[in-house]
């Protein structure tokens, strides 16, 4: 894949995830708002656009250098495409709702630990490999959707971070500083970390 059409896909991948972020943030039942989060990643995979938490488990898989490049550019364009459906949010009557609760979001991970996030992080990105991969390997149609369903209500209850999600998070509540950005690459390394390890140990048992 080219390197404009990967960070074409990470674009509309962003603002995908950022449409399931919206709306579990417009629903109070969050179980009922985890499950329609899941939409998000329904289609990210369904389109095989690049979303930065799925690659990112293939990325020592061949050409790594490649791999290394297009990762970067993804995590960019997803950032920018949850960037712009805030900015699409922000301007409608339903923005200063989803921005309020946006922010409560946020002042959450920021009066946590570094380490804790990058451990949330890394457990969420365990949920996210199971859910790209058993969509990619698993021979029964209703085995790879419920896997996303699944997985993506699994990493929101427990209280896990994606960055991407969390992209769209800071973006919608404009709760940007230098700690802001220090967090979310912490939790992105947490995600690195946990998506790779879990690639690792599938690769070994399988």
């Amino acid at each position: 894949m080219k390197y404009s059409k990967t960070f074409l896909t990470a674009v509309l991948a962003g603002f995908l995830i950022g449409i399931g972020g919206m709306i579990y943030l417009s629903v109070d039942n969050k179980i009922v708002g985890s499950a329609l989060f899941s939409i998000g990643l329904f289609v990210v995979l369904t389109y095989n656009l690049s979303l930065f938490t799925g690659k990112i488990c293939y990325v020592l898989v061949r050409e790594r250098k490649r791999n290394i490049i297009n990762v970067i550019i993804t995590w960019c364009g997803n950032f920018l495409g949850t960037m712009i459906l805030s900015l699409i949010i922000l301007n409608t009557r339903s923005g200063s709702g989803i921005k309020d609760k946006a922010l409560a979001v946020c002042q959450i991970k920021n009066t946590d630990s570094y380490l804790s996030l990058f451990w949330l992080g890394f457990l969420c990105n365990i949920f996210i490999f199971l859910a790209v991969d058993e969509f990619k390997k698993n021979e029964h149609v209703l085995g790879k959707y419920l896997a996303i369903f699944l997985c993506v209500m699994g990493f929101i209850l427990s209280g896990t971070e994606h960055c991407v999600a969390d992209m769209f998070y800071y973006n919608v509540a404009q709760f940007y500083s230098v700690d802001m950005v220090m967090r979310l690459l912490i939790i992105t390394l947490g995600n690195t970390i946990g998506g790779i390890c879990s690639n690792f140990f599938a690769q070994k048992i399988a």
